[in-house]
Formats: structure tokens, sequence, C-alpha cells
């Protein structure tokens, strides 16, 4: 790709200052779109600094005016809703079984796929090299100018060192000690990459491609190969020092439950992830050779799940028991962050949402701080299996286009 008209993406000082972000951000959100009177309304500034925001938003062609409304006495209003073609973003998903590399609109809608398996031997370079070929392929198959694209956004499983956009030895992808994934990428492709915690760009995707009703403060439960959260509060990612937020593999959920590698009892990683799930059925009978094929955690989740739905008791019990586990995980993370919605997703959420979603309701009251003064909402996440991939996409977005924090720097 080196050498072609792939635009470098769009800087943050060039996109315009914080009540900018504010104001895209506010459109993005409206379902039938905001007139510029609303808008005054809606944020607190003067109709000038809205004219003149908004003018700028239509130049670059990240918003379009979409028709008049109003019914009373007055001057119609002009509507002015999100251009999805204003720009675009690649997402990837780098998962040590699957890569997902994905083309999505500025309002989260996937343009177009790709999917291979990711190879059994893990060398970084080979495997940056790969991604780089699905991105270049990905484009070639969409219809997508490729100067509207800000850059490509990269999920790996974590620990990262978000700081240096390198991946820091994760369990398993061998061999990917301090691999510098971002710069080895961005100079495969020559476009602006991001790196983020596979977990963390869940929560992302949940901000940007959600819905017009999500909320702005929530705790994303991620269930894969093993289990994390992605946390957002008022509209905003907290990723830490080091881009590691919501690490809870080792919250403790049961005293009693098999040793952790961390030297304690009963946590997260050792009781509710799936590979714990199905170790638990093999080891009470419920999964045996015929029922798990090839010690695969996945084949080992769904049949467990199925055996469930067709009435095993002990199959119902080991679900059950790691619901109530992970709605003790949960109350941890909502008590220490006051929020009101708690979404669930990732690759292995579905088997197991039905049954989790009947049995953690009735027991979160009991451990909750705050259950006599608001709720607890639980849900699934709206987007697919490709959370991560859609959130890594969605990085481009809230990095170049979200009005965050530190944005108020840049304000004139």
């Amino acid at each position: 790709m080196r050498g072609s008209h792939v635009r470098r993406g769009t800087n943050l000082p060039r996109m315009g200052d914080f009540n900018q972000s504010v104001i895209l951000d506010a459109i993005r959100r409206s379902s039938e779109g905001l007139s510029r009177v609303e808008l005054v309304e809606l944020i607190g500034l003067s109709p000038q600094a809205v004219s003149n925001i908004t003018r700028r938003l239509l130049a670059e062609e990240l918003i379009v005016e979409a028709g008049k409304a109003g019914s009373g006495p007055g001057k119609p209003r002009t509507i002015l809703r999100i251009n999805p073609s204003g720009r675009f973003a690649i997402g990837v998903h780098l998962d040590p079984a699957v890569m997902t590399v994905l083309l999505m609109d500025l309002m989260g809608v996937v343009l177009q796929r790709r999917v291979r398996e990711t190879p059994v031997e893990t060398e970084p370079a080979r495997i940056i090299e790969i991604i780089a070929d699905e991105v270049r392929a990905l484009i070639e198959e969409s219809s997508v100018d490729p100067a509207r694209i800000e850059g490509i956004g990269v999920a790996p499983p974590g620990p990262i060192d978000q700081p240096a956009g390198a991946v820091v030895d994760p369990p398993l992808l061998r061999g990917w000690s301090r691999v510098p994934l971002r710069d080895a990428l961005a100079e495969a492709t020559d476009m602006p990459v991001f790196v983020e915690k596979d977990v963390t760009a869940a929560a992302v995707a949940e901000i940007w491609a959600g819905g017009h009703e999500s909320t702005r403060s929530f705790v994303f439960v991620y269930i894969g190969t093993g289990i994390g959260s992605g946390i957002v509060v008022d509209g905003e990612v907290l990723r830490g020092t080091s881009g590691n937020a919501g690490e809870i593999g080792h919250i403790v959920t049961d005293s009693n439950g098999p040793e952790c590698s961390c030297g304690m009892r009963g946590c997260i990683a050792v009781t509710c992830d799936p590979q714990s799930l199905v170790r638990e059925a093999e080891a009470l009978g419920v999964l045996n050779g015929e029922r798990h094929r090839n010690g695969d955690v996945a084949d080992g989740l769904l049949r467990l799940c199925a055996i469930a739905e067709e009435g095993n008791e002990l199959a119902n019990e080991i679900l059950d028991r790691a619901a109530v586990r992970t709605a003790r995980a949960v109350s941890v993370v909502t008590n220490l962050l006051d929020v009101d919605r708690v979404v669930f997703g990732g690759p292995f959420w579905e088997p197991l949402a039905k049954r989790y979603l009947e049995v953690m309701p009735s027991s979160l009251p009991s451990y909750r701080a705050a259950r006599s003064i608001h709720p607890l909402e639980l849900v699934s996440t709206r987007i697919s299996d490709d959370v991560a991939a859609v959130g890594a996409a969605c990085l481009l977005l809230e990095q170049t286009l979200g009005p965050r924090a530190e944005r108020l720097m840049l304000a004139q």
C-alpha cells in the first residue's frame, strides 16, 4: 500500500476542538438528527459557536443537512445528521484462533468483512504480514475511497503496553514478547494504527455502534477464551496507565474453588471462564470423548450448553454455579464504579446468554451496595461476535472524533 493515496488520518488538532467533538457526538447519538437550535439548547454553546462548528463539520463532510422540520410558527429548522460515508475505519481482531478484519462506516455499520484462521505458528512478523495482506484485500474488495479511511484499529489479547503500541506476552500468543504491533503494522500498510486490548475495544464498540440508546456508563464483560471487562464512565473508556484496566481474572468468586496460578483459590480465571466450565463438565462426566472432540473449548462449551438444554441436571448445575460466580464478580466491579448497566458479549457469550441472564438478576441484589437506589440492567450486546473487531475500527472514530476529556487541552 506504500505510495498509494491513502490519507494518513485526521489528527486531533485538525479535527477541531472539544466543542466540535461534543456537537458531532450529539448528532451521532440522535436517531432523527438535530437542528442547530436544538444543539444550542442541548449543549449550551452560543448560536454563533454552533453555527461555526456545524459549518466546519459540513465542509469536512462529517454531517449533512437532511431536510426541514417544524410544525409550529416560525421558520422550519434544518436537520443535521451524520454522513455515514464521511469517514471509514478498518478493525482487526487478532484472536489466537481466528483473525477478523472489517471495514466500518461512521455510524458503525460493517460494510466488508474477512475472516481467516490464525496460523498455528504465531511468529509475529508472519502474523503482521498476513494482517497487512488482509487489509489490502479488504480495501480492494470494497468500493470505498481509500482517502476516507481513517486508519486501522487492532485488538489483540492483553496484556498490552498501549503507550508503546506493543503486545506483551499474551498467554495464548506464544512468542509475542513486547511485539511493537502498532509500528510494525503502520510500516507494512502505510496507514495510522491504534492498538487496544480486545476487551477494551469491545467497550468502545458499545459506545459507537451499540445504538442510540447506549448508556454513557457501563461495564462490558467480555467472555472469550478468558474473561475480562471494559469500563466506560460518562462516555469515556477507562484504560489505566498502560491500557490494561479491566483485568478481572483474579477476583475471587469461590473461596473453596480450584487453586489459581496466582496462588489464590476460586478466581474468575479458574471458575468462570469457558475452559474452566469444560474442565468441570469433564470431571463430572457430563462431557466425554463422544461429546467433546479434540479438547476444543468452543466445541466443549457448545456441547455443555446443549446438554443443559436437554435437561441434564449436572450440566445445569455447572452453568448455574458459573452464573452465580460471574454475578459475584460483576457486583465487585459495579459496586466500585456505580454504573447502571452491564453489557455481556464476546465469542463465547451467545451459548451462555439465556441461562446466565435468567440466573444472574436474582443473584445480584444481595451483593449490590446501591440496590435500593437504582437498578442494574444486565443485557447482551447488540453487536455480533465480531464486537472486538468492530471496537477496533471504532478506535479510530473514538480517537479522532469522540469528545474525550483530554481534548479540552486543545480547545481554543
